[in-house]
């Protein structure tokens, strides 16, 4: 699958299940976000970086194993405590225009996987099952004790799914930002015009992870500006960034351990992390639920898309949504209008919106 330079290309595998299964479709995908350093910026600049520059350095580095560390950043106050996981081997800066404001209401807590953002590289495979026991070291560490609203956007919508269907007790609702789906892989394969049996696509292998492991190789060479390996592996800062982040976007992409954390969530997401889902999956029973969908597509069709497989495609999307909301007695799923898949990026005032109600239901419930 081609990658692009606004850092579609991984996000649309994220959405999509794989490019064998999909063609080269650009779902309006979420971006890449990734820091490594704080490059200094203009006296003038850093004065109006107030709101977002602690996105742009480390803020709590936390030991979750002996010599192994995971970057939290917490603010505010109040119970329950919001706790924010991202899309594939994206950091705390995604939530830059949330996270502040969902503070004024309740505690919200951002953080960076193991590899991602300021975290220390991981040790084991980037699966939901291995990154909620990372998660739950974490807050047991940091002492951020439940009960937890979760948000969870793209595979950290898997994620956080995987942290309730587990450990239900510790949470109290959830916010899912355009997530990810254990059966939308299967679902896109059975769309696919190519009309590949499950067992020929794994035959085939992915193009996009072979390209990924290829990225990690050039990594950790290092990358020079203007090659067909920084074209390929690092990609533009995503515009609603300011400066700073996406200076500090950039700089992360140096680093071998973040193309890691890539490779090995691409490789999990629809295989062991879909798995687990799988074998876990049960009811919400009555937990507060608010399902945030992307609006439909209304780019020209690709060279391979037809508007009715297009149509069928977006149908199923919305439906694998309206079916966890259903879960839940208390479930809702929304479209958002004029959003792409980053919906926390696009359409922030909704994602603000969604989990401030969740926290009100919560502290409403005896």
């Amino acid at each position: 699958m081609p990658f692009t330079r606004d850092g579609q290309g991984r996000a649309n595998r994220e959405i999509s299940g794989g490019s064998w299964l999909v063609g080269t479709q650009a779902w309006v995908g979420s971006l890449a976000l990734a820091m490594f350093a704080c490059p200094t910026g203009s006296g003038a600049e850093q004065a109006n970086d107030t709101g977002y520059a602690a996105y742009a350095r480390p803020q709590r580095l936390v030991e979750v194993e002996s010599g192994r560390r995971l970057n939290l950043y917490c603010m505010g106050e109040g119970a329950p405590t919001v706790i924010f996981d991202s899309g594939l081997a994206e950091p705390t800066s995604t939530w830059f225009k949330v996270q502040p404001r969902v503070s004024k209401q309740a505690r919200a807590c951002s953080y960076d996987r193991a590899g991602s953002g300021f975290s220390d590289a991981g040790t084991r495979a980037g699966s939901s099952a291995n990154i909620v026991d990372d998660l739950r070291r974490l807050l047991a560490a940091a002492a951020v004790a439940p009960p937890y609203v979760l948000v969870g956007h793209s595979y950290g919508g898997m994620n956080v799914r995987l942290h309730y269907y587990l450990h239900p007790d510790d949470v109290a609702g959830m916010v899912l930002v355009d997530p990810s789906h254990e059966d939308q892989a299967e679902g896109y394969r059975m769309l696919s015009p190519r009309g590949y049996t499950r067992a020929q696509w794994r035959a085939l292998g992915d193009p996009a992870i072979v390209a990924r492991r290829s990225c990690v190789a050039a990594a950790s060479k290092g990358f020079e500006r203007g090659t067909e390996a920084y074209h390929r592996c690092v990609f533009d800062a995503p515009s609603q960034m300011p400066p700073l982040l996406q200076r500090a976007y950039l700089a992360m992409q140096q680093r071998p351990a973040f193309h890691q954390a890539q490779l090995t969530e691409e490789e999990s997401v629809f295989a062991a992390s879909a798995e687990q889902l799988q074998a876990a999956r049960r009811s919400f029973m009555d937990l507060p639920v608010i399902v945030l969908t992307h609006s439909p597509d209304t780019s020209p069709l690709r060279d391979w898309e037809t508007a009715a497989l297009r149509e069928a495609r977006t149908a199923m999307w919305h439906n694998l949504h309206a079916g966890l909301a259903d879960a839940s007695a208390r479930g809702v799923h929304r479209v958002v209008a004029d959003s792409d898949h980053a919906i926390q990026l696009s359409q922030p005032d909704a994602v603000v919106a969604a989990i401030i109600e969740i926290v009100d239901m919560v502290r409403q419930t005896p």
